[in-house]
Formats: C-alpha cells, structure tokens, sequence
C-alpha cells in the first residue's frame, strides 16, 4: 500500500516511514509523487494546517494523502511557539531563541509540549490523529540525532537529540499519531497491511 505525505522534510518523512513501512505501507514524499505544491499554512490549529496541506496533495494524486503539522508549545510563553514553531525563528536559530526567551525562567516554569496532528485524505474523506509529548525545556542544546526543537526538550533525563530513532519513536508527539493513524489504516483498508 502507498500512501503520500504531503512533505518534503527528510525528518518527517524518515519517521513516518520508520513508523509505517513495518506495516506495509509505503511513504512518498510529495516529490516522489510528483507534486509540487506549497499550500498556504493560514490555520489557526494544527488539524487545520495538516488539513490543507493533504487535500492540495490529495487534489493531485487521488490517493491517499497524510500531511502533519506539529509544533512546540511552551507554558512560560503562553503555548508560543505553537502553529507557529516552525516560522518562530531562523532554522538554525530556533533553540537559541527559546533558550534565549526562557534565561531567567525557573526549571519549575519550563514545562512543555509536542503536539503533532496528522490529516488524512481519500476517496472515502478525510479526519486527523492527534500526538502530545510532555517534558521541560532544558538549558542548553544537548545531543545530535534530533531536529528543530529536539536539543533543547527534555524528556525523562534525555533530551530528544539524544535519543536513537526507536526511543524518539517510542515517546514521541509523531509517533503517538502515527500509532493512532495506523488504527485507522486498519479500519479503511483491512488487517492484511498492519499484519505484515
């Protein structure tokens, strides 16, 4: 079974299909399926975003389409960066300004959350799954396996650029609605795939 997500991230991409792929299901990126469309991300959630980016996908591909949009919400900032994670800062910027905003903020207050939210769309509609992943802020970058935010998001003793792939995978906001998604998977289209 093949499914396109509506990305062309290598890391997103590389963990829906680390996720996915044990199921039988094929991820192509939208490159790969030969689309080439940036929708407009103007959501006030992330369901809404993840929910224009698969339908521009699906308009195009007419089959199964999954789009994400996830982000960092913080409790000290009032749940910034939220939808707007990824536009919070330059690339190679974003952890040194949070960690910049949260100087003088005490551990107690450093609490936060990953939420990813994953659209689907097919001949049959569309819905979304929802992941959270709870831990804190920490004070410096740590670690190399992670992206955007990972360095700096503690969890239990490591932050998420510590973690191999399968640990991440395990906790992780994307892995939570991957999980979820492949629920789904199996009600839309039968055990034969989540079996393999």
């Amino acid at each position: 079974m093949q499914v396109v997500m509506a990305t062309n991230n290598e890391n997103k991409l590389r963990e829906a299909r680390e996720i996915l792929s044990p199921l039988g299901i094929e991820v192509l990126s939208q490159t790969e399926a030969g689309v080439h469309v940036d929708p407009e991300e103007n959501g006030e959630t992330f369901a809404e975003n993840a929910l224009i980016k698969a339908r521009a996908v699906f308009e195009l591909v007419k089959k199964p389409v999954i789009a994400d949009d996830s982000g960092l919400c913080v409790d000290a900032l009032g749940g910034r960066p939220g939808v707007y994670s990824a536009r919070y800062a330059p690339k190679d910027q974003l952890c040194s300004k949070l960690l910049g905003e949260l100087r003088d903020v005490p551990e107690e207050e450093r609490g936060a959350y990953f939420c990813c939210t994953i659209a689907y769309i097919d001949e049959n509609g569309s819905g979304t799954v929802a992941g959270k992943c709870e831990g804190m802020i920490g004070y410096e970058e740590r670690g190399t396996n992670g992206f955007g935010y990972d360095p700096v998001f503690v969890y239990g003793d490591k932050t998420l650029a510590e973690m191999t792939a399968e640990e991440k995978n395990a906790i992780s906001h994307r892995g939570a609605a991957m999980r979820q998604l492949c629920e789904v998977f199996r009600e839309r289209y039968g055990e034969t795939h989540a079996d393999k």
